[in-house]
């Protein structure tokens, strides 16, 4: 059982409650990180496509479709999760703008890209070192991602270290309590340098821990 509620923040399906995932298979985002997120991304949400890896609930993708996101893909290997999925875009009548998959993730991530993602969510269970895994998989296959997107990673902040990597960067790194979220893009397009004033009155209140 998820030890807090969950609901939508913001958007065509704001106040709606979500369903959560029985057992302890998946980590769930509270609503202070989801709100952080989109804080964060700003109208960049607005007419987006994203990929969310290891769903669970679906709640990032679906908060980004209530929030006027193009279109949300859904993947998890468990069938409590798809199952959960389906049940909150039925409840927040989201259905429209979404595909929900069921798929080992490094199988997807491994696949010629038949898609390209403005923002791909990976939040994995914690202290398996899949977010590793999911990070460098993208790396390796970074068609998956759109010119201009980036890959966020939801971690608790002890799984955190550095990854090496060729074609992505760490461009920002938050934390906010138990959980820390990291943010990668391309490095031929992006600088590394991190405008820490912007993020600072973004998000007002968070941890903010700088990239060097």
């Amino acid at each position: 059982m998820c030890p807090f509620e969950m609901r939508i923040n913001t958007g065509r399906a704001k106040g709606r409650r979500l369903r959560s995932v029985p057992g302890n298979l998946t980590r769930p985002v509270t609503d202070r990180v989801k709100q952080a997120v989109f804080n964060i991304l700003g109208d960049d949400v607005r007419g987006s496509s994203w990929l969310d890896l290891f769903a669970g609930t679906g709640a990032i993708g679906i908060e980004a479709l209530s929030r006027g996101a193009a279109h949300s893909t859904f993947l998890d290997i468990e069938p409590l999760a798809i199952k959960t999925i389906r049940q909150n875009l039925a409840v927040t009548q989201l259905e429209a703008g979404a595909t929900v998959i069921r798929q080992d993730a490094f199988q997807f991530l491994r696949a010629p890209a038949n898609a390209r993602y403005d923002f791909i969510y990976v939040a994995p269970p914690q202290y398996q070192g899949l977010w590793e895994r999911a990070v460098a998989a993208i790396d390796s296959n970074p068609d998956w991602l759109a010119d201009g997107g980036a890959v966020i990673v939801q971690i608790h902040p002890r799984e955190y270290h550095e990854l090496t990597l060729q074609t992505l960067e760490l461009v920002d790194r938050r934390r906010y309590g138990a959980t820390m979220l990291c943010f990668y893009e391309r490095r031929s397009e992006f600088s590394s340098a991190v405008d820490d004033t912007r993020l600072d009155e973004e998000n007002e209140g968070s941890d903010l821990i700088g990239v060097e």
